[in-house]
């Protein structure tokens, strides 16, 4: 398992598109993403993105996709999205590896993800939306800073694209967390 030490950041390019799928399904759909702790499998079937939305989303200009890479290696550990909003940045399409969860690489992905708000964009404050079923995922968060808001967002049903809901009343919570 990689530590923390053991990491390389760099943006993402379109030609990093098919490990990034590959990755963000791994993590959170099918049997593959029960090896870690943040799988959505118990709740949503489908897929959770696809290469023609992950290549849009390296193109738009206010948002990075940041890559976790084993040093040495090259190896594609993790990874997530900043996008630059008005009141801060948005973190998003956070991923890591099913063997590599549970031992710091989140935590350095997110920590490099403040890092990068701050210094590139004086991001104040970051975001999310998390689905407010994953009371697992959102106790992760509010021991790294975040704070749940109580902002409810629907999930997009009959939307494909996000994948298929196994039950009726998922929603999504805004979490934010203040950036020194």
């Amino acid at each position: 398992m990689a530590t923390a030490a053991d990491l390389v950041f760099r943006p993402a390019t379109a030609h990093d598109v098919p490990a990034l799928v590959d990755l963000v399904e791994s993590a959170y759909r099918g049997d593959a993403s029960r090896v870690g702790w943040t799988t959505e499998a118990d709740l949503l079937d489908g897929q959770r993105t696809d290469a023609r939305s992950v290549a849009e989303t390296l193109e738009r200009p206010d948002t990075r996709v940041l890559l976790a890479e084993r040093a040495g290696t090259g190896e594609l550990l993790a990874c997530c999205t900043v996008e630059r909003r008005p009141a801060g940045a948005y973190f998003g399409m956070f991923s890591v590896r099913p063997a590599q969860q549970g031992g710091g690489v989140g935590r350095a992905v997110l920590a490099e993800a403040e890092r990068f708000a701050r210094a590139e964009w004086g991001a104040a404050s970051l975001e999310m939306t998390v689905i407010v079923q994953r009371e697992d995922l959102i106790a992760w968060y509010e021991r790294r800073g975040f704070t749940r808001t109580g902002e409810l967002s629907p999930f997009p049903y009959g939307d494909e694209r996000f994948g298929l809901p196994k039950r009726p009343d998922l929603a999504f919570e805004r979490l934010v967390k203040a950036l020194a």
